[in-house]
């Protein structure tokens, strides 16, 4: 049986579902440059509201380069979950090899103030990944 190359995983009630697909008419290979898309989905299996604040993401080629991001909420947004709810967002990362990893984690806060981190397990983003865009997505 084949593993899957995307992640899942449960913090402080807050699952986070992340998988990419590759973008061969977006990549240019020979000037170093593999394009994924990648989808996350968040949803508040838990018992309190949770903000999110903060993203934190991890990548690494296939040469071991690290690259660390950080910045302000996703995609100019600050899902607000309130239990049973889900946010889905989709994003892009460019890459200077064929596959890479990505891994991370958000920051949420409570409503009273408390913040807690969320993590984002390592996914794959490997040219042979199943699709994660509808082909309309693929074109923007």
């Amino acid at each position: 049986m084949r593993s899957k190359p995307g992640s899942s995983a449960v913090t402080e009630g807050i699952r986070i579902e992340a998988d990419a697909q590759f973008l061969p008419e977006r990549s240019e290979p020979r000037q170093g440059l593999f394009l994924y898309a990648y989808r996350i989905r968040m949803a508040n299996e838990g018992t309190q509201r949770a903000r999110l604040r903060t993203r934190y993401w991890k990548i690494l080629d296939a040469h071991n380069e690290l690259r660390e991001v950080r910045g302000p909420g996703v995609v100019g947004r600050y899902p607000d979950l309130a239990p049973g709810e889900r946010f889905e967002y989709f994003s892009s990362c460019p890459l200077a090899t064929r596959w890479g990893t990505m891994e991370g984690a958000f920051q949420f806060e409570r409503e009273d103030g408390t913040p807690f981190e969320a993590r984002v397990e390592r996914f794959f983003l490997v040219p042979n990944a199943p699709p994660v865009l509808k082909p309309a997505m693929r074109e923007a």
